[in-house]
């Protein structure tokens, strides 16, 4: 199905080819917006910039700013959920996972993208109760990986402190060395059940 789109100089209707890929875009585009500008700073016009579409393009797949945001959230939380099962899928002993987890906190820069992203996503979670479920389910399917190799009490405060340190590492004007955050993620994690240590 052809998109119908509004001129946007002009006001006349013009018929753009089916893009399928186009919303898929938008929301990568609304991502970089977020993390260049953060969520105070998104604007359907920059989107579209980033994008590369016309403005009307934005305001046909995303009716508000708001859907806009909650859909781009949304797709990142998809993705990064995903992204973070399969950092576990060799993990077979103690200091595996120990390593996964250091390179989540010490990571280049598409952690760090990732990590802005997610502090910006609970930062908006704080005023919009609809985010906020999107955070929690977030919280639950993490600790739902990191429980199939420490049980559900120790997830939690790993997942606790996973988060602190990520956020520690964002706003260090010195990097953090990779012993101290090793040392501290070790010292938090007893021996694997059932896993070799």
């Amino acid at each position: 199905m052809n998109e119908v789109e509004l001129g946007e100089t002009s006001g006349a209707r013009r018929v753009r080819r089916h893009d399928p890929e186009r919303r898929t875009r938008i929301l990568d585009a609304a991502l970089d917006v977020l993390v260049a500008e953060g969520a105070a700073g998104i604007t359907h016009r920059k989107v579209a910039a980033r994008a590369d579409v016309p403005l009307g393009s934005v305001t046909y797949h995303f009716s508000s700013l708001a859907e806009l945001q909650a859909q781009a959230f949304d797709w990142y939380v998809e993705q990064r959920t995903a992204e973070f099962e399969s950092l576990f899928t060799e993990v077979e002993a103690r200091e595996d996972l120990i390593e996964v987890l250091v390179e989540l906190v010490q990571g280049g820069p598409s952690r760090r993208r990732s990590a802005v992203l997610g502090f910006e996503l609970h930062l908006a979670a704080l005023r919009d109760p609809a985010l906020r479920a999107l955070t929690q389910k977030w919280t639950r399917d993490s600790r739902a990986v990191l429980s199939r190799f420490t049980g559900p009490e120790i997830a939690g405060r790993l997942d606790a402190l996973l988060e602190g340190l990520i956020m520690h590492a964002l706003l260090a004007t010195e990097p953090e060395p990779r012993e101290a955050t090793h040392a501290a993620i070790a010292q938090a994690l007893p021996p694997l059940t059932g896993r070799d240590t």
